[in-house]
């Protein structure tokens, strides 16, 4: 039996959201349709590593359930704009906050009040069925395993490393095996999604098809806002 649709109130405002496994494409797509949308842009794959960095910042353990919830509360939009949230450190720390239910909560809150004050653009795993059930734009972009593992290992390369593209597409596949099998939030299609795969597609053809369906959806693309 197919999972009835949850459906935006009339005027409410524009919610696109974007789901898929990582190297996807879907944050290069993202941050795109948020400049042609004119939208507020969220990556939430970041939220936990600033929450990890404000723990660090106050010499807390990230293992601390209190010290991470109240990191978590305390989580601005200013925090994702900092330029130490790629370093190991940051990752390790948000391994560590991301255990913690109360984190989780206080972050699924953060979502939802960044996209509900004037519309977002949000990409993650979990936007369309967790986050914005009622999003009237819904993508779920992906590719094969071994698209988005060269695509990975390119990016690493680039970066110095030496990890052979077999060890990549391995993670890969086990990564998507976690996502998609974890008890809470799992990486899924929501039912109303529109499936885009990019395994074939640059960066610009992802961007034409997902404009096209955002034509199709909305009737008409919105200007951006001044």
């Amino acid at each position: 039996m197919t999972a009835p649709l949850i459906v935006a109130p009339a005027g409410a405002p524009l919610i696109v959201a974007i789901d898929g496994p990582a190297a996807a494409g879907k944050g290069t797509l993202a941050r795109r349709l948020a400049a042609r949308l004119g939208l507020p842009y969220l990556d939430t794959g970041l939220l936990y590593r600033a929450v990890g960095r404000l723990v660090l910042d106050r010499a807390a353990d990230p293992q601390d359930p209190a010290a991470a919830e109240a990191a978590a509360l305390a989580l601005a939009p200013a925090d994702l704009d900092r330029p130490d949230l790629r370093t190991p450190e940051a990752a390790m720390a948000a391994s560590a906050v991301a255990a913690v239910p109360a984190v989780r909560a206080a972050l699924l809150a953060f979502q939802r009040s960044f996209g509900q004050a004037r519309g977002a653009v949000l990409d993650g795993r979990d936007i369309g069925t967790v986050v914005f059930p009622q999003a009237r734009v819904k993508l779920f972009v992906t590719a094969s395993p071994a698209a988005r593992a060269r695509r990975r290992w390119l990016e690493l390369q680039a970066a110095g490393s030496t990890v052979p593209l077999a060890q990549v597409e391995a993670e890969t596949r086990q990564r998507d095996a976690q996502d998609a099998a974890r008890a809470t939030a799992p990486m899924k299609p929501a039912p109303d999604a529109v499936l885009l795969d990019t395994t074939a597609l640059d960066a610009d053809q992802a961007f034409a098809a997902a404009l096209a369906h955002l034509d199709t959806r909305l009737g008409e693309i919105p200007a951006p806002a001044p």
